[in-house]
């Protein structure tokens, strides 16, 4: 019996005016094989009522349910809500536009939490771009999975937590929790990696990668990365040192910011434009970044 218990757990995906149907179906198939007891719940967070239908099925599969807010309540409190009403003693937080190439995905996790309290899987990318109105996101996030291995992110397990993929021990999750004055996008991955580094929880990275398949195009990811920096302006003081503060930091040390302004203000259209483009530089991506966090951080 106490076998089974240590090895029940639940599934959590966030979800915001998308289909994650095929993600639950596949998930659920996993549940079902390993004969232990398993739910898997998706929190629809704000979806409009034209796309509550999308993922309407979900409450047709055995042991699978759907939390509806009608007004969005933000990323982190989503992600707390669901835990919440998580009735078993490990927890899986999913993106829902992740999908499940692994056939043995949830034994992978059950069989590290056994010695662990947090364990992450990380994601990666297709090898082609399929849409070229998404090739910022695609660059990005191509060069990012370069460094999404196991053994590279065990170097700085705490920095290379992410949200998108994990596991943990729900009443562990439930004394830390995601910060709720975190309201727009970003960094809730980062705030929550630095409490358990306070805690002394370690975190085990591990190979259980999930395909990330829900690129945003150009506009909505550079508005994402506004969203983000904004976000960052809001918390600085809980986060510490960051690379991109580093970089301001530095350019106030130095007596360069006004210079560096003059070219971001000057060069900003041009910068949005190539970002917005087929064809975007990550360097440029970095410049506009590094500008709009100085012009917001009053």
């Amino acid at each position: 019996m106490h076998n089974i218990i240590w090895s029940m757990i639940s599934i959590l995906i966030p979800s915001k005016d998308y289909n994650c149907c095929r993600l639950v179906q596949t998930l659920q198939i996993q549940g079902e094989k390993r004969g232990v007891p398993y739910e898997v719940l998706v929190g629809e967070d704000g979806t409009s009522i034209c796309n509550l239908h999308l993922n309407s099925e979900v409450d047709n599969l055995k042991n699978c349910r759907r939390i509806i807010r009608e007004k969005s309540v933000g990323r982190a409190k989503i992600r707390n809500l669901l835990a919440t009403e998580a009735q078993y003693p490990n927890i899986i937080f999913i993106d829902c536009d992740a999908v499940v190439e692994k056939d043995d995905f949830l034994e992978c996790y059950i069989t590290a939490l056994k010695d662990n309290n947090v364990v992450c899987g990380s994601l990666y990318h297709a090898e082609t771009l399929a849409d070229r109105s998404c090739s910022l996101r695609f660059k990005y996030e191509k060069k990012a999975d370069k460094h999404r291995d196991a053994e590279t992110r065990r170097k700085k397990p705490f920095e290379n937590f992410t949200t998108f993929n994990f596991a943990i021990k729900r009443e562990l999750f439930l004394s830390i929790m995601f910060d709720e004055t975190i309201t727009k996008y970003g960094y809730e991955d980062v705030l929550f990696g630095k409490e358990l580094e306070q805690r002394d929880i370690n975190i085990l990275h591990i190979n259980n990668k999930l395909l990330h398949n829900g690129l945003d195009n150009n506009e909505v990811f550079l508005t994402k990365v506004e969203h983000s920096l904004q976000t960052l302006v809001e918390i600085k003081e809980k986060i510490g040192v960051t690379p991109l503060l580093s970089v301001a930091n530095n350019l106030e040390r130095f007596r360069l910011k006004k210079l560096f302004m003059k070219y971001w203000n000057a060069e900003k259209g041009n910068l949005k434009r190539n970002l917005l483009g087929e064809n975007p530089s990550l360097k440029k991506l970095n410049i506009y970044k590094l500008g709009y966090y100085i012009s917001i951080d009053k």
